[in-house]
């Protein structure tokens, strides 16, 4: 199939300052004015470049674990954060001053979890067991993805109290195999990658399930362009790696891929290669977002999945834009 739409990849896009680094950048988010933030794992978690890969400022250093994961630019403007080590979701200022905190520091709630695998998890649970990402409704209504250790997704008004919960361990419609990235479309729908079951469900936004996309592997991650297109990272599976979707353990790797749909879920463009090292491939694509001119950035956890696991090199990309090709 020939890409209706075309990226090419900005190398070495990113200006490092001496002494940074991106072991792993587990997520990234874009603001009103193009700045790109990357939520990543490491001594400097919230780091700020400009569109062109000008470094800008970072914060949040001793205010993370090492589990950083999810980052999101809200409509005012303000930074929300997941952090899955301290079971916590929180709300700052674009300067990186806290406003909100969501969840009791390391509480995490009551679901079974053995804090291995999400095959353990017995029950839903309240928030929160390992939080992963955050997206905000059309009426400001945040919702959360609940997540390695839950199988949940919340609602929470805009000052932080909680509105419903849904969801529970399991394959079938409104259950979850790790409710993993969270979006909200310009309808209103919500749509959530169910990572360990290879699919993305859709619900209205009281959680009414509605409908279900299977063309999708591990999905991690997915955005919407102003045109409702789709856009969605997707981790490799790797031999060995029980897949719920198949009910049995993988037997022949599947590389890590990116992919873009339309409204209705027809495919529109789709790569990456065996060979994740290579620019324009991935070890382990976890989040995306999308700036003015539809530019993609792309956010990879190749530390945790590549590196040291002797999948990827040492000096591996952990974090990739692509340019619209015009």
């Amino acid at each position: 199939m020939a890409d209706a739409v075309k990226y090419q990849v900005v190398e070495n896009w990113e200006q490092l300052p001496k002494g940074f680094a991106h072991r792993d950048v587990a997520g990234v988010a874009v603001d009103q004015e193009d700045y790109v933030y990357l939520m990543c794992r490491g001594e400097n978690p919230v780091i700020i470049y400009d569109r062109e890969g000008n470094y800008k400022r970072t914060w949040g250093k001793g205010d993370f674990t090492m589990r950083t994961h999810g980052i999101y630019v809200a409509p005012n403007g303000t930074i929300f954060a997941t952090d899955d080590g301290n079971h916590t979701v929180r709300q700052y200022t674009r300067e990186g001053r806290l406003l909100m905190t969501m969840g009791t520091m390391n509480r995490p709630s009551d679901t079974g979890y053995d804090g291995k695998t999400t095959g353990s998890i017995q029950r839903a649970g309240p928030p929160f067991n390992r939080p992963t990402n955050i997206a905000i409704g059309a009426k400001g209504q945040i919702y959360i993805s609940d997540g390695y250790g839950n199988a949940r997704v919340h609602i929470f008004s805009p000052t932080g109290q909680l509105i419903r919960s849904w969801g529970e361990p399991g394959d079938g419609p409104g259950q979850f195999r790790l409710p993993h990235g969270i979006a909200c479309s310009a309808d209103g729908r919500v749509w959530v990658c169910d990572r360990e079951i290879d699919r993305i469900q859709i619900f209205s936004p009281d959680g009414e399930f509605l409908e279900q996309w299977t063309d999708t592997q591990r999905p991690t991650h997915l955005c919407f362009d102003a045109k409702g297109n789709v856009y969605v990272t997707e981790l490799a599976w790797h031999e060995g790696d029980y897949s719920f979707s198949q009910g049995a353990a993988i037997t022949k790797m599947r590389h890590a891929r990116f992919s873009i749909f339309d409204p209705k879920g027809k495919l529109l463009a789709r790569w990456g290669t065996a060979d994740g090292a290579a620019p324009g491939s991935f070890v382990a694509p976890h989040g995306l977002a999308l700036d003015s001119k539809n530019d993609i950035y792309v956010s990879e956890v190749t530390w945790t999945f590549g590196v040291s696991r002797g999948r990827a090199p040492g000096d591996c990309h952990t974090f990739q834009k692509f340019a619209l090709q015009v």
